[in-house]
């Protein structure tokens, strides 16, 4: 038997599978998958496989992208199944990969023979810009094209499908203790992922359902409560179990982002701010390190500020053992949303806006510092949704104050994600959904969103990452108008533009020389000041236009003659960081 696995990326509320990221998805299904047929052939293609096959230079998202299997077309002729996986609940801007669209992947599929069957988050839709709401075409193009669409785990539905396909259950969950071998087995298809091993981030999963949902209900837009029911928090044991198989494989890389909020891993219920769990968390990362001792990236993603903020002591307990045990450049989101206690309210958001100022204060005292990768250790990320139901003018212009606020008291976020809301069915915004505003506030979202970038974003970036400031291994990921585009990884790294052509794929050191408003400009170190162009002299810190062209006269230069050339309050900077 051949069963082909096309991953056309996820992204959710709860989980990243968006390159460099491998998700849970494709790794689970394989796992079950060869379960249940051991000698089955299961092969991973991506959707830019299939794009760089059908469409070839016309396909989007090719760019700088290698095909994972250059037989990406025998092997849909010959799969006796073949598997999709995608979904894009909470959209964001993707650096070298463009998740699918049911109907992108259905086109590709429709002529092959192989049973298909769809699963991941896509059955509920996708949103790749925003917008107001999904509308039911491509769920309709689904139910034509694939024989089953999964609605519940797509790992059960395949491990039945293939061991007694007449029981197979497209609405059947699996539990944790099921989901143990798929795990462990599944590690296996990292090595089938294109920049396997050393660009490659592998998402881990330690809960599913929401904590605060389970006490009062979930926010108004959120797809993860309205997906899962319960809240289930995996085992410690089966959490290490699964990442040393993967350390073991040559996963360096990894997340531990697939839960709403990890300082809630199991936690005590208690309405709508669950009491956290101290030494659960101290375990499960202890135990990551144990297996994995050189680990390089080890991060985290969601967490709830109400928590932190309403249990300072076993938060900051937690905060620590984060930063024990993983790697600096680690970011918690928060999901703030709206600053309008009107607002939040109305959707029921995570935590009003004096909770999450206290769990920021709270995240800076104890992860500010910077660490050996040239990031501080521990900060959060504040996300905003535009166009939930009741916002007015004052409800931006509160957001707005609130992030000026920290800005003014000197805190540091990573990163403002600004999205607008998207109507997902089987949320509690699907039976609101006429009472969102996205159009009637087309202008003040587009004015508050310019606002922000230009007043909170860009002078948070400089306090985060001063000029002078040295970020190690740094990934050149992309080329693109005479810029090399590159990222450390983790969990939200920042985008560097590099001004000269060096080769992709490749770690560099980088010396920060210029600021945008969600970027940053940086020169790979050390700098031989005899070969660079004008370009990049002129942007070395102490140097300017007119002194590039006064070197570029003089050259070649000595390292102790080129630093008597520049402003000697930055000598100390650049002295370790010249070659001759």
């Amino acid at each position: 038997m051949m069963v082909a696995i096309i991953d056309g990326y996820t992204d959710e509320p709860a989980g990243l599978g968006v390159p460099p990221y491998l998700g849970i998805y494709p790794r689970y299904a394989y796992g079950a998958i060869k379960k249940a047929r051991k000698e089955a052939g299961v092969f991973y293609l991506t959707i830019d496989d299939l794009r760089a096959t059908f469409e070839g230079e016309k396909g989007i998202a090719t760019k700088n992208k290698t095909p994972n299997f250059p037989k990406t077309r025998e092997i849909l002729e010959k799969a006796d199944v073949i598997v999709y996986i995608g979904g894009l609940h909470t959209p964001g801007k993707y650096l070298s990969a463009v998740p699918s669209q049911v109907e992108e992947v259905a086109r590709f599929i429709k002529p092959f023979k192989g049973v298909k069957i769809l699963g991941g988050p896509a059955f509920m839709g996708s949103a790749h810009a925003g917008g107001t709401k999904i509308t039911s075409h491509e769920l309709s193009l689904a139910r034509s094209v694939f024989d089953h669409v999964v609605y519940g785990d797509l790992e059960a539905f395949l491990f039945d499908f293939l061991t007694n396909p007449k029981d197979a259950d497209p609405f059947r969950f699996r539990s944790y203790n099921e989901l143990r071998d798929y795990a462990v087995i599944g590690a296996e298809v990292v090595k089938q992922f294109p920049d396997f091993p050393d660009f490659v981030i592998v998402e881990i999963e330690t809960q599913r359902g929401c904590p605060k949902a389970m006490g009062i209900g979930g926010c108004s837009f959120c797809t993860e409560p309205a997906r899962y029911k319960t809240v289930e928090d995996r085992p410690v044991e089966d959490v290490v179990a699964e990442v040393k198989a993967l350390y073991d494989i040559g996963v360096r890389h990894f997340r531990v982002g697939r839960q709403s909020c990890i300082f809630s891993y199991m936690a005590k219920p208690n309405g709508r701010v669950p009491v956290p769990n101290p030494e659960a968390l101290e375990r499960l990362f202890a135990g990551i390190r144990s297996v994995a001792p050189d680990v390089k990236t080890l991060h985290v993603d969601n967490a709830n500020p109400a928590v932190i903020a309403n249990y300072p002591e076993e938060s900051v307990r937690i905060a620590k053992a984060l930063i024990k045990y993983g790697t600096p450049g680690n970011v918690v989101a928060f999901g703030l949303e709206n600053a309008d206690p009107k607002v939040a309210r109305l959707n029921n958001l995570n935590a009003t806006a004096e909770e999450t100022y206290e769990a920021v204060k709270i995240l800076n005292e104890v992860g500010g510092r910077r660490g050996y990768n040239g990031m501080p250790w521990l900060l959060p990320g504040i996300n905003i949704v535009f166009g939930l139901p009741g916002e007015t003018k004052e409800s931006y212009e509160l957001t707005f104050q609130f992030l000026k606020r920290l800005l003014d008291d000197g805190l540091m976020v990573r990163r403002i994600n600004i999205r607008q809301v998207v109507v997902f069915p089987g949320t509690p915004l699907w039976h609101m959904r006429d009472k969102v505003k996205t159009e009637k506030h087309k202008r003040l979202i587009q004015h508050y969103k310019y606002k922000i970038r230009h007043e909170i974003d860009l002078p948070m970036l400089r306090r985060l990452i001063p000029v002078g400031t040295v970020l190690r291994d740094v990934r050149a990921e992309v080329f693109d108008n005479g810029l090399i585009y590159g990222r450390q990884m983790g969990s939200y790294p920042l985008i560097v533009g590099i001004p000269k052509e060096v080769p992709l794929n490749r770690f560099y050191d980088v010396l920060i020389v210029d600021h945008g408003f969600r970027s940053i400009t940086g020169i790979p170190v050390p700098i031989n000041v005899n070969r660079e162009s004008p370009r990049v002299l002129q942007l070395i810190p102490g140097i300017g236009k007119k002194r590039a062209v006064k070197i570029l006269a003089k050259r070649p230069l000595s390292r102790e003659a080129f630093l008597e050339m520049v402003d000697p309050e930055v000598r100390g900077v650049l002295k370790d960081l010249i070659e001759e």
